[in-house]
C-alpha cells in the first residue's frame, strides 16, 4: 500500500503496495510497465501469468531516501513496492512501514501460530520469527514467481532452511487459506492480512462475509490484523479513493466482528486495524516486546464506524 515520504527526492518514490494474492484480482490486472525512478537499480524484470515482477535496489548513497539501501519487490505495471529488505541490515528485520507492526502482533495471541495472508517476498514473516522463536508462520502467495523471487533475491531460501520447523509457504489464493493448515486443528492463534490489487485494498475485503470467513481461520481468542490502506493509497483503478475504500473495509471488519471489536492505529497515512478490544494491559504486552517494537501498543483507539475517531 502508499505511504507519504515527507523528503523531496528527484522524483517521487514509488507508492508502497502491498501483494495481490487472489485469483480474481490477478485476472483483473492490465498491466502497463512504467520507468523506474532514477533512484532505484534494476536487478531483475520477469513477467509471471499474474505479474509484472521486477527487483530494483536502492542506492545506499540515496542521501535522505527513506529506503536508502534497501532491496525492493516491485509488481504491476507501474511498479507498486510489495516488500522490503535492507540486506546491509542483517542484524534487524525492520522497514520502518507498518509492516512492523504486524511484528508486535504475536504476544497478544493464545497460540504460537500466525497465517500471513498476503506473503509477497516475507517482509512480515522475516520480523515475525526473527523477535519470536516460538511462533510458526504459514504464508499465502498466489504467484509461485514472486516466490522464486523471493527464494533468489530476499534470502526467502535460506529464511525457510533456517526455520523449516516454522515456515510453510502455500502457493495459492489467499481467501482460500484453511485453518487446517495448522498442525493439530484448531485454527491458528492470529491472522494478517495484507491484500491488496492494482494499488487498492482488494474488493472483497469491502464485504462483511469476506471477514468471517477470515475470523474462522482463528483460535478462540484469538485476533486479525490488517492493513487497511488510507487517503495516501493510490489506485490505479479509477473510482477507487483510498481513503473511501479504508472506511468501507473498517465498516466491513466491524460488521464481521461486532461493535466495539475493531481497535485502529495510524502509521504515517496508513491504517491497520486489528479485531478484538483495546488491550487493557498495555503494560504487560509492552514488556513482551522488544524495545523497537514498545511504540506500537500505546495508539489504538476503538472504531466507532464514523471516521474512527
Amino acid at each position: 500500500m502508499a505511504f507519504p515520504v515527507a523528503i523531496p527526492l528527484p522524483r517521487p518514490i514509488l507508492p508502497l503496495h502491498f501483494t495481490t494474492t487472489t485469483r480474481a484480482a490477478a485476472a483483473r490486472r492490465t498491466p502497463t510497465p512504467q520507468p523506474l525512478p532514477d533512484e532505484l537499480q534494476l536487478v531483475a524484470d520477469i513477467r509471471s501469468p499474474h505479474n509484472h515482477i521486477r527487483v530494483a535496489d536502492v542506492s545506499p548513497r540515496a542521501a535522505g531516501h527513506p529506503f536508502a539501501g534497501a532491496r525492493l519487490l516491485l509488481l504491476d505495471g507501474p511498479g507498486n513496492i510489495h516488500s522490503v529488505s535492507f540486506p546491509r541490515r542483517p542484524y534487524s528485520p525492520l522497514t520502518s512501514t507498518y509492516l512492523d507492526v504486524f511484528a508486535a502482533f504475536p504476544p497478544l495471541l493464545p497460540r504460537p501460530s500466525l497465517a500471513v495472508l498476503g506473503f509477497g517476498a516475507g517482509s512480515a514473516a522475516r520480523a515475525i520469527l526473527h523477535f519470536y522463536p516460538h511462533v510458526s508462520v504459514h504464508g499465502w502467495e498466489l504467484d509461485a514467481s514472486v516466490i522464486a523471487v523471493a527464494r533468489d533475491f530476499f534470502g526467502l531460501a535460506e529464511l525457510e532452511e533456517k526455520h523449516a520447523d516454522r515456515l510453510v509457504i502455500h502457493v495459492g489464493d489467499a481467501l482460500e487459506a484453511d485453518a487446517d493448515a495448522v498442525p493439530g486443528g484448531g485454527g491458528f492463534g492470529g491472522v494478517v492480512v495484507d491484500l491488496f490489487a492494482n494499488g487498492s485494498v482488494l474488493r472483497e475485503l469491502q464485504d462483511a462475509a469476506t471477514w468471517r470467513r477470515i475470523g474462522g481461520m482463528v483460535a478462540p481468542g484469538g485476533r486479525v490484523m490488517a492493513n487497511c490502506g488510507g487517503g495516501c493509497v493510490e489506485a490505479e483503478e479509477e473510482g477507487r479513493d483510498g481513503e473511501a475504500v479504508k472506511d468501507a473495509t473498517l465498516r466491513a471488519m466491524a460488521a464481521a466482528f461486532g461493535e466495539g471489536m475493531v481497535v485502529v492505529m495510524d502509521v504515517d497515512e496508513s491504517c491497520v486495524a486489528m479485531t478484538g478490544p483495546v488491550v487493557e494491559e498495555a503494560a504487560a504486552w509492552k514488556a513482551r516486546l522488544p524495545p523497537e517494537l514498545r511504540q506500537y501498543v500505546e495508539t489504538w483507539r476503538h472504531y466507532n464506524g464514523y471516521g474512527d475517531k
